[in-house]
């Protein structure tokens, strides 16, 4: 039984096994009893995490044909398959889980806001990612790729950049580098005032990052507050903890 790669799924299938290894090898430096797979794809990953010991397993994969091809090839996944996007699903699981995949680039950055919405029950999330991608996640203040993803995710998570991983490492070889990070929940995350109050702050002063602070989310903050010497700065200048600080003072 064979399967198709699909491109409009950003279907980019690790056929390197060393890769593999190296994915579970970070895996086994981590405490858990519940793992997540996301999209299995081809199962070059999730042929080494179904070997796991005491681990209670599941994957999500979305394409029909591939949910077919694995529990074809690798029957000790029946029951285990969560035919659905991972962007669509409740966490599958009651208690504390990790996150490991090789994941669609289309949605990767996706399925790290989905993680965000999950932070309180995942501790740790592993994942390839475009290389692009993932230095847009843990890029520091004042780099030109430091964004939206980068605030969000480093206020409630460390990052970690673990190895590159080449195009020849997949069928078919991308056009970029791909990179695999570890992303691990901070003991003392960041105060603000809700997640929303973040969230809300954070996209908005990016969405006009060229623009000095003060005029890019004049409208979430009364005039007063807005004197304030720090929105003569612009997003990209601003420290993870300057954005948590703001929250408190919004209006809304």
């Amino acid at each position: 039984m064979q399967y198709t790669l699909k491109k409009s799924l950003g279907q980019h299938f690790l056929k390197d096994d060393t890769v593999c290894v190296r994915i579970v090898d970070a895996l086994q430096q981590e405490t858990y009893g519940q793992l997540l797979e996301v999209g299995p794809g081809g199962g070059a990953l999730t042929k080494h995490l179904l070997q796991l010991t005491d681990i209670d397993f599941k994957a999500v994969e979305l394409d029909a044909e591939k949910v077919a091809y694995l529990e074809h090839h690798f029957p000790a996944i029946s029951g285990k398959l969560i035919h659905q996007s991972f962007l669509d699903i409740e966490p599958p699981f009651k208690d504390s889980f990790i996150i490991v995949g090789n994941f669609p680039y289309n949605i990767s950055s996706q399925i790290v806001f989905k993680m965000l919405d999950w932070k309180d029950q995942v501790p740790v999330m592993i994942g390839m990612f475009q290389k692009e991608v993932a230095q847009r996640i843990a890029a520091k203040p004042g780099s030109k790729v430091y964004g939206v993803i980068s605030v969000l995710v480093q206020a409630f998570y460390a990052t970690e950049y673990l190895f590159d991983v080449p195009a020849e490492a997949f069928n078919p070889p991308p056009k970029v580098v791909s990179g695999v990070i570890r992303l691990k929940r901070k003991e003392q995350a960041l105060t603000v005032k809700s997640d929303k109050h973040f969230r809300n702050l954070v996209k908005t002063a990016f969405n006009q990052r060229r623009k000095t602070l003060r005029n890019a989310v004049k409208t979430l903050f009364d005039a007063t507050v807005l004197e304030d010497p720090l929105f003569n700065l612009r997003a990209e200048q601003l420290s993870i903890e300057q954005f948590a600080a703001l929250t408190f003072q919004m209006n809304y």
